[in-house]
């Protein structure tokens, strides 16, 4: 039987800066972060209900490329906050890349507000905040 979402895991180019992201900008918690023999580095990020499982190799990764529309793959990552306006202002504030400001979103049955930046290697993050009721 299903317990949970547990993590899903992605390849980055800079551990420092994506912890620095994640955990310190975001709020996610690290959990684990490890060297492996072979250089890759590795970390477990704590969302509250499901983890980021992140790997650096040795040798850096190139930059995220977007998902097509007519492409399967994972479009980008979203993260629940409170207050999406203060979610966004504090990652403004502090310099990260702006895809979508603050509005309402689409699907007003799940999610009142959303908006989307990218994180250090330009992967897609949403934030949102639920629908009341």
């Amino acid at each position: 039987m299903l317990k949970s979402f547990e993590h899903v895991g992605m390849t980055v180019s800079d551990m420092d800066c994506t912890v620095d992201f994640y955990c310190g900008l975001l709020g996610l918690s690290l959990v684990l972060r490890k060297t492996m023999a072979n250089g890759m580095q590795v970390a477990f990020l704590d969302a509250g209900g499901g983890m980021l499982e992140v790997f650096a190799p040795p040798g850096g990764a190139s930059r995220a490329v977007d998902v097509p529309d007519d492409t399967a793959g994972v479009r980008h990552l979203t993260f629940h906050f409170d207050n999406v306006d203060e979610a966004f202002t504090r990652l403004e504030q502090a310099g990260v890349e702006i895809k979508e400001r603050p509005r309402f979103a689409v699907h007003s049955e799940m999610l009142n507000k959303i908006a989307f930046v990218r994180d250090p290697d330009g992967i897609i993050v949403e934030l949102a905040e639920r629908s009341q009721g």
